[in-house]
Parts: C-alpha cells; sequence; structure tokens
C-alpha cells in the first residue's frame, strides 16, 4: 500500500493552503493509500538551525514524529504559499531541522554531491501565489519552486516533482476558489 505525507507549510489553520490540503486529503481518502500529515504551524520546535551544520541540535518530539513520517512516505505533498518570492519562514526552519545529513542525506568525502536517502520518494508542490504564472516564470524564473523541488527535495533524491501553482490568489473570487479545491480534490483521488 502507498504511503502519502501531507506537508502543509502555511502557518494559518484559516488558510487557503489548508483548505487545499484538506480538499486533497479528501480526495486521497477515496483511495487505498495510507495517509499522514504534517501541519508545521502546529508543531512545537526551535525553526533556527541554531549552529549551521558545526554542532547538531537534538531534535524535539514534533522534529523526530516528521523525519519518520517522511522516511515512511512513498509520495510527499507540499501546500505553501510564495510569500515574497519563498516560502514561509515557519517552513524553511522546518527543512531546515530536519533535511540534514544522515537524515535526508548524506555527504560523501571527496564528493561535491551527496548520497540521497530519500530516493525511490515522489513529491508534488502546490502553491498559491498573488504573482500571476507567467510574471513569476519569466521575470522572477520561480525561485521559491526552483529553490524547493531542485535544491531540496531532487537534491534529497525525491523525484519526479510534479509543481501545481496556483495563481492569482489576491482578490480572487469564491468560484475561482472552488474550482482549485475540487481540481486539488481530484487530485488526490487519482494518487495510485
Amino acid at each position: 500500500m502507498k504511503n502519502v505525507l501531507i506537508i502543509n507549510g502555511h502557518p494559518d489553520r484559516e488558510s487557503f493552503n489548508h483548505a487545499l490540503a484538506n480538499a486533497y486529503f479528501q480526495g486521497l481518502s477515496k483511495t487505498d493509500v495510507k495517509i499522514s500529515r504534517i501541519d508545521i504551524g502546529s508543531l512545537q520546535f526551535n525553526p533556527s538551525l541554531q549552529f549551521g551544520y558545526r554542532k547538531r541540535m537534538e531534535l524535539e518530539p514534533d522534529l523526530k514524529a516528521s523525519v519518520e513520517l517522511i522516511q515512511k512516505a512513498d509520495h510527499l505533498v507540499w501546500f505553501f504559499p510564495v510569500w515574497w518570492y519563498g516560502y514561509p519562514a515557519i517552513m524553511k526552519g522546518f527543512i531546515d531541522r530536519v533535511f540534514l545529513p544522515g537524515i535526508t542525506y548524506e555527504n560523501i568525502p571527496g564528493k561535491p554531491l551527496p548520497n540521497k536517502l530519500l530516493k525511490g520518494k515522489t513529491g508534488h508542490i502546490i502553491v498559491t501565489a498573488d504573482t500571476p504564472g507567467w510574471y513569476h516564470w519569466l521575470v522572477m524564473k520561480r525561485p521559491a519552486i526552483n529553490q524547493f523541488k531542485k535544491g531540496t527535495l531532487q537534491f534529497c533524491g525525491i523525484s519526479p516533482v510534479k509543481v501545481t501553482y496556483i495563481a492569482v490568489m489576491k482578490n480572487s473570487t469564491d468560484s475561482f476558489r472552488k474550482k482549485w479545491l475540487q481540481r486539488i480534490r481530484l487530485s488526490g483521488e487519482s494518487v495510485q
């Protein structure tokens, strides 16, 4: 049985990202996959990688549980908003604290690239933004998506990684939001 992990990176439980994650969960519930979920904003942890990589910080219980869920998952689905062409600070702190050597990748002496410890897993990034897709792609070159998809997930072996970009959220209509909730629900239903 496939194990799917939903990770919501928006700190506000009343956000549209949270509603999208719920819709995806509803869709997944119609399949025969095992579902797990992490709402980063609800976790108790220090988001600062206080010593960089010089000294390992002890993982808090919520982070230990998150590591186990990530390691057990076959497919990771991330929900987050694009803020200032990046992702929320709490999500960045979560990645800094969890995506560590020995957990998601392993450095190889004398080699520039690591051993990818999350090989065999697939991913889906579902982001919301106020920037039109054409501007985000052509002018800004998709910084948050590139950083997260290539610099984090694929760096650790997660591949392929699908991207769903939902915009423009600012002043969006109820029908726009309902349409996307339905699309994301159907996306969850189609996971095999």
